[in-house]
């Protein structure tokens, strides 16, 4: 028996495993897969340090008709699964308010700050192979409108004001200069300074693995059948293998309600499907930086397998068929920014991300069950976020002082005690 078992290995799960055997715990991290070969592969690859503004639920009336519609590349839903995601996302709609989104980003903003503190801290110790895979040059938040763009300075000065975010206004002839290889079509950029990239995201997470394994963490490959009490802990079962724990995290991502249900925890958790495909460029074009053109909805993303193009967010259950019609929008889109090439993948990749209503994720003790702690539920910012989400479990498992308030972030917010 181990002191903590951990159910999914994610980055949320091996960050979590890492902080705890530094605290002098023994791990087992229980995945189906390969560690991070679900959410936190597929990502566009962002540490978003300047992510202070969890995505809202749009409240402007032409983007909601554009959705409605089925015009946007942002976002899409799927009709038929609208009756079952109507709750959540009436929740969504309602915590999106100006006033209650105000809330939130007060909440957000500390938790949002650790995220280059605890990649720093996990690169430092796992070594040069993940340093490698990071370039500390911020990225390019791209508008095709005079008016978006000039909107958008003044956001990113408040937040300056507010929280420190760093950043820079580039008109379209520096960034024509920083970018050469784009074709034109967009009047500049909010270059956002202090957040990090990562050239390959699922790498990142394998160098995080090897250094959970370094510190003596245990990986058991299977699909657990779920999560019980066992006397005074916790247990699953693995292939007809019991595997035990003192405390058990739920770190499953998208896949937290299918453990959480059955130990009576309804959570008003819904997915955002997202998509993406590699291209090769024509002519030899580079792409230095990471843009996001904002006014569309898509990411592109310099990779190690090439240039990564990620989607919006997609209403839709879980596990449905794939429908990557926002990644057709997007590729026409893009390739009128940017000489893209051939798809290099055999088809889109296809991942979840878990969502709260209140767009802040869940972390912490579950309330009912001693023993039990969960870390779920981080939307757009998994990726960014997983380090400081296990720093804060490891810290609240073992009795430390938090590094940030984590009250916001409870379950108790959802279901109560």
């Amino acid at each position: 028996m181990s002191d903590v078992i951990i159910l999914g290995a994610g980055i949320v799960g091996v960050a979590t495993g890492i902080h705890l055997l530094r605290r002098g715990r023994s791990v087992t991290l229980i995945d189906k897969n390969q560690p991070g070969r679900e959410t936190s592969f597929g990502n566009a690859g962002i540490i978003q340090r300047e992510g202070v503004r969890p995505h809202a639920f749009p409240r402007d009336l032409a983007m909601l008709m554009q959705v409605g519609l089925h015009l946007s590349t942002a976002a899409r839903y799927e009709p038929l699964a609208l009756p079952r995601l109507a709750p959540a996302l009436l929740r969504y709609w309602w915590e999106s308010s100006p006033e209650h989104y105000r809330r939130v980003v007060q909440s957000y903003a500390p938790l949002i700050a650790r995220s280059i503190v605890t990649h720093a801290d996990l690169m430092a110790q796992a070594g040069p192979d993940a340093e490698a895979l990071v370039s500390k040059s911020g990225w390019l938040l791209a508008f095709r409108s005079d008016k978006g763009l000039r909107r958008e300075a003044e956001k990113a000065r408040q937040d300056h004001d507010q929280f420190g975010i760093s950043h820079r206004v580039v008109e379209w002839p520096e960034l024509k200069a920083m970018e050469p290889d784009l074709k034109g079509g967009l009047a500049g950029a909010i270059h956002w300074t202090d957040p990090w990239t990562v050239r390959d995201p699922g790498a990142l997470v394998t160098e995080y693995f090897k250094l959970f394994e370094r510190l003596g963490g245990r990986f058991v490959r299977g699909a657990a059948s779920g999560l019980i009490q066992d006397g005074a802990g916790w247990a699953a079962e693995v292939d007809g293998t019991r595997h035990g724990g003192k405390q058990a995290v739920i770190a499953l991502g998208p896949w937290a309600p299918d453990v959480l249900d059955r130990l009576g925890y309804r959570l008003p958790l819904f997915v955002k499907r997202g998509y993406h495909m590699h291209y090769g460029t024509q002519g030899g074009a580079r792409l230095n930086q990471l843009i996001l053109d904002a006014e569309v909805g898509y990411v592109l993303a310099p990779m190690a397998r090439g240039i990564r193009l990620t989607t919006g967010a997609e209403f839709a259950m879980r596990d449905a068929a794939p429908t990557p019609i926002q990644l057709g929008r997007a590729e026409h889109a893009a390739k009128e920014l940017f000489p893209l090439g051939e798809r290099l993948d055999p088809e889109p990749w296809k991942g979840a991300r878990p969502c709260t209503p209140d767009m802040m994720p869940i972390i912490g003790k579950a309330p009912r069950h001693e023993g039990l702690f969960v870390g779920i539920g981080h939307a757009h910012h998994g990726f960014t976020l997983g380090p400081a989400t296990g720093e804060l479990l490891a810290q609240t498992m073992t009795g430390e002082e938090p590094a940030i308030d984590v009250k916001p972030f409870g379950m108790e917010r959802f279901i109560g005690r």
